[in-house]
């Protein structure tokens, strides 16, 4: 027997309220969605819900939120029913534009902040999201039942801070929820409802979308005008295409078919989509006849990593591709170019949010669709403004934007290079302050800012290039401060920069996908160490093969590959001289023949081995 269906017009736009949870890694925003879902009766009391938002495999393995997920509740306040959606948003810094995305379709926020760490960097960059975005602010303190805990201090640094006096905070636990039903009256109280109106026309915001294998994409809306049901008509602004409606329904985590959608309400519809590119995020639907105003999209995600992407074995490329098409619907933060290298075969060149993006992409590719691949080193894009008026006149423009290394230009037609920047947010114990500064400082940051939180606690900000801190700063961070200091960035565009490329040659010949944009006071440093990492890998032929890096026509670091020999001089015994001179002279004379007609080919290994990030470095 189906289920019945539930009748989503007994909740009025007054009666809705749009809300999501933000906070800093680990600081329970996931408990507190399993809490909320719990009281409403959306879950069952069980003890096996461990944040149930968090779905993919990733994201039950590493304990971290990744996708932004939503869940609809249903809460009766003073006997009235309200219909709540809720959000639940992932901490780390390279999701934050799944944070701001999932904002756009709230009215208002619960802000938790952890009453054991107190407020850490992304706390901060959250607040500021939302409070961008004009939304109503809850401020919740959570884990109270920790005996180390200091809800006092906290209070204070959210007031000193955000400027929220210290008796809206609400203390609660969320893992023993205590405390959790005040925070669902706070939300029917300090939230307004959305402003729309069933009778407009329809108009619906695209803000998440997945792929299921049998009923095609899955689009989440929010409804800001009318009303949707099966067998409607609608169409996209962005694509201008038409579809069928087959279905709609809310999340309560789990799809829940329903009659109809209305105005302010947040779910999900099927309409046939075939194509994965068809759910643009941030597009507009509306009834066909009825043609609206798109609402105003996302700023589209910007990257701040490139990494190549080749697949093992060039057989699988058709493969890959249809996974990567997949995978980049689920996640459109990811920006993806066509891209080939000598050595690797075809591939792509994707653009990643941060570090952690790019390993939860890998993985979610092994994981959800079985597929291998070779990654390559990360590196940034840099800008280029021309001054040849050639390369302005082919390029039309005169400032070119460079992801991939072998698409450099010479320094005779440039006037200068930029390289994009980062503003940086430490949050750390004081104790730490010497360490961080020159970590920082190692990595050619600027100091901008430093605020005592209250006694034991510090915010720096720093201007960072972003290619200094993109593989291993904030590991450095974590170990320098044992774990305490925590660390958000923003774009802070770009800065011009003494850049250089540097390439890889053996025995004289460039090897193009070794060459990388590097800044000129660490050039000599990196290249010594790409060098001995060749040395390593590459296999040694019957000739010596002198492996340099090079900038222009400067040499600044060799190692040498040592020529496999046979003794020749293993006859002789006893005897002049002269006569093993002759030998070894006639050995030297063949390997110098050698040397000039053998050319080196590296093996792809020796590629993947060398591109790859290092984990002991």
């Amino acid at each position: 027997v189906p289920e019945e269906k539930i009748d989503m017009s007994t909740y009025p736009v007054e009666s809705i309220r749009n809300f999501s949870i933000i906070a800093h890694v680990d600081h329970g925003k996931s408990t507190l969605a399993d809490r909320l879902l719990e009281i409403t009766g959306t879950i069952s009391k069980t003890d096996c819900n461990k944040q149930v938002l968090d779905k993919l495999q990733v994201e039950r393995e590493r304990g971290i939120t990744v996708k932004a997920q939503t869940a609809s509740l249903f809460y009766s306040h003073e006997g009235i029913n309200y219909l709540l959606n809720l959000i639940d948003t992932p901490g780390h810094v390279d999701f934050s534009y799944e944070v701001s995305r999932s904002l756009s379709a709230c009215q208002g926020v619960i802000l938790v902040v952890d009453a054991n760490e107190g407020i850490q960097a992304q706390t901060v960059a959250n607040f500021y999201l939302a409070f961008e975005a004009q939304l109503s602010i809850i401020p919740v303190i959570n884990k109270i039942d920790l005996k180390n805990a200091d809800p006092e201090r906290v209070e204070k640094q959210i007031e000193k801070l955000f400027d929220i006096p210290t008796d809206e905070c609400i203390r609660i636990s969320a893992k023993q929820g205590t405390n959790v039903e005040t925070v669902l009256q706070k939300v029917i109280e300090k939230i307004p409802p959305p402003r729309c109106n069933t009778a407009d026309p329809l108009k619906a915001l695209v803000f998440d979308s997945t792929f299921d294998h049998y009923r095609g994409v899955i689009a989440n809306v929010a409804l800001f005008g009318g009303e949707i049901a099966k067998g409607h008509k609608i169409m996209s602004a962005h694509t201008k295409k038409r579809y069928e409606v087959n279905e709609v329904g809310i999340l309560t985590p789990n799809e829940q078919p329903t009659h109809k959608l209305y105005a302010g309400q947040v779910g999900y519809l099927i309409a046939g989509m075939k194509e994965v590119t068809e759910a643009q995020i941030g597009d507009t639907l509306f009834l066909y006849k009825q043609p609206v105003e798109p609402l105003p999209g996302f700023k589209s995600a910007k990257p701040m990593v490139f990494a190549g992407m080749y697949p093992v074995d060039q057989t699988e490329y058709n493969n890959l591709k249809s996974a990567l098409e997949r995978l980049t619907l689920n996640d459109s933060s990811v920006t993806v170019h066509r891209d080939s290298s000598l050595a690797l075969g075809a591939g792509w060149r994707l653009g990643f949010l941060g570090l952690l993006h790019m390993e939860v992409f890998n993985q979610r590719l092994e994981q959800e669709y079985n597929m291998s691949v070779i990654l390559t080193a990360p590196t940034v894009p840099y800008k280029a403004i021309l001054s040849s008026a050639k390369l302005i006149k082919e390029h039309g423009k005169d400032q070119i934007t460079i992801i991939n290394p072998a698409q450099f230009p010479d320094k005779l037609s440039v006037s200068e290079y930029l390289e994009p920047t980062v503003l940086g947010t430490i949050v750390t114990p004081h104790e730490y302050i010497g360490k961080i500064i020159t970590l920082c400082q190692d990595r050619r940051a600027v100091q901008k800012d430093m605020l005592y939180i209250d006694e034991n606690r510090v915010m720096l900000k720093y201007l960072f290039p972003l290619n200094e801190i993109v593989v291993d700063f904030y590991d450095a961070l974590k170990s320098l401060s044992s774990g305490y200091a925590s660390f958000d960035y923003e774009d802070a565009g770009y800065q011009s920069a003494d850049l250089i490329k540097m390439d890889i040659l053996l025995n004289g010949n460039p090897v193009e996908e070794l060459a990388t944009i590097i800044h000129s006071d660490k050039a000599y440093a990196a290249g010594k160490l790409l060098c001995e990492r060749l040395k390593e890998t590459i296999p040694r032929q019957l000739f010596e093969i002198a492996i340099q890096a090079a900038i222009g026509k400067k040499i600044i670091a060799r190692e040498t590959l040592k020529a496999y020999r046979k003794n020749v001089v293993a006859k002789c015994y006893g005897g002049d001289i002269t006569r093993r001179m002759k030998l070894l002279k006639r050995q030297a004379e063949g390997k110098r023949l050698m040397r000039k007609i053998g050319n080196v080919e590296v093996p792809r290994d020796a590629f993947i081995r060398v591109l790859k990030r290092e984990p002991d470095k």
